[in-house]
């Protein structure tokens, strides 16, 4: 199974089709007038395309277990078809497509075994996801135009060359990943006076993000989030509130974050952890849906 650990939770919803042909108008008679003999058709395919979607990690083996918050089941009658539609949502790491067309599917088979012994012409066609929502696919194209971004480390021992930086570089992977491009990328010591001087730099150069990892944890020489707040116009709380929420989820430490996160202007300052595992999780927790606040502005302008 494919690992999802890094994934946030998100409403997701899918809705899948499929078609019941009949080979006779006797037979459409017989489902409308509910004298089908083996029992009401649309109520028993409903229970069974209710049970399916429940059950669909245990016959498909890819497939997560996952909480079913909500699942309908509908019927449109045209001539001899019959249209099943399949809605479910639910709140996880991943979605619900195979869920809804696994229902679709066993309403659909549970049709034909239905009906089979009055019609020996059924046909089930068009199988098919009509729509899906939900997780980061929904926000990769929030951004309207590209941004400038400089990745800054701080840390005294990777400045004097004694330690490698791997969490820097994992912040620019994770952008590559959002398709942005670190225009800037430096190492700096753990130097109150030299942070706050690289934040008002960048700002002043008009860049549009800036990340700092490192100095967000509880050592004398942590003082990133002491030298950047009192630079920040608009402090942004909720976004390393969800960075912290998501880190505690995979690691008990993660409450000793101190990372902030606000405006500069119209530069937006996002303090990271220095490990690498943290780095990459603020990373995973917060983009791409950190970047609407760029589609917001940019459509404002445009507005």
């Amino acid at each position: 199974m494919i690992d999802i650990t890094q994934k946030s939770n998100t409403l997701r919803k899918a809705i899948a089709t499929a078609t019941v042909k009949v080979s006779k108008q006797e037979t459409m008679d017989a489902i409308n007038n509910n004298k089908v003999p083996k029992g009401n058709l649309f109520e028993f395919a409903r229970v069974a395309g209710l049970f399916a979607i429940k059950k669909t990690s245990d016959v498909i083996p890819d497939c997560h277990p996952l909480p079913i918050e909500y699942a309908a089941i509908n019927y449109e009658v045209n001539e001899l078809n019959i249209l099943i539609s399949v809605e479910v949502h639910t709140i996880y790491k991943t979605g619900v497509e195979v869920e809804a067309m696994h229902g679709a599917s066993i309403v659909a088979l549970t049709m034909y075994d239905m009906l089979k012994p009055i019609d020996k012409g059924i046909e089930i066609s068009r199988i098919k996801l009509e729509s899906k929502k939900g997780g980061k696919s929904d926000f990769n194209n929030a951004l309207l135009k590209e941004l400038k971004c400089a990745v800054i480390v701080c840390s005294d021992s990777i400045f004097a060359g004694k330690a490698e930086d791997r969490a820097g570089k994992a912040i620019i992977h994770k952008l590559e990943a959002c398709k942005l491009k670190a225009n800037v990328y430096e190492i700096i010591p753990d130097e109150f006076t030299l942070i706050q001087d690289k934040a008002k730099q960048l700002s002043a150069e008009k860049y549009d993000l800036v990340l700092f990892t490192g100095g967000t944890g509880l050592s004398p020489r942590d003082v990133t989030p002491e030298a950047i707040l009192p630079l920040l116009d608009r402090e942004i709380p909720g976004m390393m509130e969800m960075a912290r929420n998501y880190g505690q989820q995979r690691t008990p430490y993660s409450m000793l974050s101190r990372g902030i996160a606000g405006f500069m202007k119209n530069t937006l300052v996002l303090t990271l952890p220095g490990s690498t595992k943290g780095a990459a999780e603020t990373m995973d927790a917060l983009f791409p849906s950190v970047l609407h606040v760029f589609a917001v502005a940019e459509g404002m302008k445009h507005g």
